[in-house]
């Protein structure tokens, strides 16, 4: 599979580089968080890469929710199971729940859905800013912390109708903001297509900290900033 490409998905106890995270942000995701840049005083390996590693040795079950509970940094050893049978805590060499998985329905380990999924799921997900959020947040009158831009990815679920496909493209379907104070939550909901026809749902939940009232001015030096830095590496 060719997520073995940014790591060794065979031991039960797997730890990441900076360049392992930071490479899988940038070259599989299109992501420029500068949470996943390699020298991030708090550098942070992408949560898809937790969610892509998952699938690919426990198998793909027709539901699957990941509840995140903290950031992975690199070096962390984390354990990963071999199976899933309804769900699992992916704990650190401290015992620290990083996340929780729970699973239920038919399960494959076919590499070709399996590869299929994960690019489209990803690539979905690393666009999530600018792309989405900055709509979300222009249409609801708020922005967060541009010198401290904090975006946590909390949660994500997938329900399949069928283990049988062999393309997948996700398309967005809704998104939402709730707002209590300098806190918001964000949910965006997909569809899961093959060959144009729905073969699932998803939804991914975000937690956005820090919020103040929007100003296109700040937002726009923020996206010019986020692009710049994807143009120069890809210079």
């Amino acid at each position: 599979m060719f997520i073995e490409n940014y790591c060794p998905i065979s031991a039960d106890r797997i730890s990441f580089t900076r360049q392992q995270g930071s490479d899988f942000a940038k070259q599989v995701a299109d992501d420029f968080n500068p949470l996943h840049n390699i020298d991030a005083k708090r550098f942070c390996v992408p949560g898809d890469l937790l969610f892509s590693i998952i699938i690919a040795k426990s198998g793909l079950h027709k539901n699957m929710t990941f509840d995140f509970s903290g950031m992975v940094s690199d070096d962390v050893h984390l354990t990963f199971p071999q199976e899933i049978d309804e769900s699992f805590d992916i704990k650190d060499d401290k015992d620290k729940t990083c996340l929780s998985v729970h699973v239920s329905g038919d399960k494959t380990h076919e590499s070709v859905l399996i590869n299929a999924l994960t690019k489209a799921y990803v690539d979905f997900s690393g666009h999530t800013f600018p792309d989405i959020l900055v709509k979300l947040m222009a249409d609801n009158s708020v922005m967060i912390n541009p010198a401290r831009p904090m975006v946590m990815y909390q949660s994500m679920s997938i329900d399949l109708h069928t283990l049988t496909a062999e393309t997948v493209t996700l398309k967005l379907a809704k998104t939402s903001l709730s707002i209590e104070g300098k806190r918001g939550d964000a949910w965006l909901e997909f569809d899961l297509l093959s060959n144009d026809k729905v073969i699932g749902h998803g939804k991914k939940h975000m937690l956005l900290s820090g919020l103040r009232t929007y100003e296109q001015e700040t937002i726009d030096a923020m996206v010019n900033q986020y692009r710049d830095s994807k143009k120069n590496y890809q210079a």
